[in-house]
């Protein structure tokens, strides 16, 4: 995160004067990272336990960043940002409708000159995925549940769509669950399509948000747009 902290600053010359806004910013990892560079920075998360870990760090050190509690997808503001993070391939578990929306308005917030830095899951990790049915006793090390639970996974593999599904079904002594986890996995051709459908120009292709030559057999990479003119 240091790293790429240090390589998002230097990059995009961030400074006084710009603005930042992370999209799933979490306990503010990035963003307490990224105010150090001088530029004012906004964290948006719908978890309320992220949100409230991250403006108690801000307080205890100072750090004036402007943490908003919301559901980005639904976020609404008059402000323009400098640059727009992603980071953690949240792209890749929406669906293309919200993707759609999202592109849309971080349009709409994205000064003339600024830029948009995300990552996505790539082709390579689809193609090397099994489907598969799997059985654990507290699946995923008790990640579900405090209580013990019975865990099965079923991984689902969409060849036409490049998407994946890992189905949870969770089974407790009170209650059982189904959580469903989609995934899209794109290629830059993809990607660099989506994003003209709404008026951005792929302009950079990475291997992550620190700035690492992007490797067409990685699992991940991400990428740098900016508004076509």
């Amino acid at each position: 995160m240091d790293r790429s902290a240090n390589w998002i600053g230097q990059h995009y010359r961030l400074g006084p004067g710009q603005s930042v806004v992370d999209f799933g910013c979490g306990p503010g990892l990035y963003t307490s990272r990224l105010v150090k560079s001088g530029a004012q920075v906004t964290g948006l998360d719908f978890s309320e336990r992220s949100i409230a870990y991250a403006r108690d760090q801000a307080r205890l050190n100072g750090l004036g960043i402007d943490y908003t509690l919301t559901d980005y997808l639904t976020y609404e503001t008059t402000k323009k940002f400098d640059l727009i993070l992603m980071i953690m391939c949240d792209y890749s578990a929406l669906g293309p409708h919200n993707r759609s929306e999202l592109l849309d308005k971080w349009r709409g917030i994205l000064k003339p000159d600024g830029a948009l830095l995300f990552d996505v899951h790539a082709l390579p990790m689809f193609h090397a995925m099994r489907e598969e049915l799997r059985y654990s006793p507290n699946l995923l090390d008790g990640f579900w549940s405090d209580a013990p639970y019975h865990g099965f996974l079923r991984t689902f593999k969409y060849e036409h769509e490049r998407v994946s599904l890992d189905k949870y079904t969770i089974v407790e002594a009170s209650r059982t669950r189904t959580v469903y986890n989609w995934l899209q996995y794109f290629d830059p051709e993809s990607l660099g399509g989506e994003l003209a459908e709404h008026g951005f120009i792929l302009e950079q292709i990475f291997g992550d948000v620190a700035g690492a030559p992007y490797d067409p057999r990685a699992h991940e990479f991400a990428v740098s747009a900016r508004c076509r003119r």
